[in-house]
């Protein structure tokens, strides 16, 4: 059942991306960066970047969804290493996965 909630989780996430991308007009080569982070990273990220998406998701299933949307989408580039695990998630802190485009900071 936990997978299928994260694949669902996968899916709307990467929904809400192409919906901003177009709402905001990317151009074809504009791309997404993905990140996890804690919650002053992420208020943090929003204040310098826009748009953003975010999602809250529990620590036992964000190592996956972060596999899954890295995996399903070409405009997504991840800067986050390939070892991810329960516990590095919950030493860390960590809570939310968040899109930004590095190129479109906020004035």
């Amino acid at each position: 059942m936990a997978g299928k909630t994260v694949d669902l989780q996968a899916s709307m996430f990467l929904f809400d991306l192409g919906n901003s991308a177009k709402e905001h007009w990317f151009k074809t080569e504009e791309t997404w960066e993905v990140s996890l982070a804690t919650n002053d990273e992420k208020l943090a990220m929003e204040k310098k970047y826009f748009p953003t998406v975010s999602i809250k998701v529990l620590p036992e299933q964000l190592a996956e969804l972060y596999g899954l949307v890295k995996k399903r989408s070409a405009i997504v580039h991840a800067n986050v290493e390939n070892t991810l695990n329960t516990d590095m998630i919950i030493k860390n802190n960590l809570q939310y996965l968040i899109a930004f485009n590095p190129n479109r900071q906020r004035s």
